[in-house]
């Protein structure tokens, strides 16, 4: 009976393991969605500040040239 007994509470002892092994495996893949879509988010920032660069460079070189193409006396 002693070995039954011993069995018996290294099987509940794996089994409660598991279930909390499982609930932070879910947790864990939670906070992985969550980090993913921020890297989203950052990546579309990232997109649009570039976008906006190089407008901003377009229209120094058109300020550039336009300065470079009038005479100054």
């Amino acid at each position: 009976m002693e070995i039954v007994k011993a069995l018996e509470e290294k099987i509940s002892y794996v089994v409660e393991k598991v279930k909390e092994l499982k609930e932070e495996k879910n947790q864990l893949q939670k906070k992985v969605a969550e980090l993913e879509e921020i890297i989203r988010t950052k990546d579309k920032e990232i997109e649009q500040l570039n976008l906006d660069k190089a407008n901003v460079k377009m229209q120094l070189e058109g300020l550039i040239k336009e300065l470079d193409s009038m005479e100054f006396r």
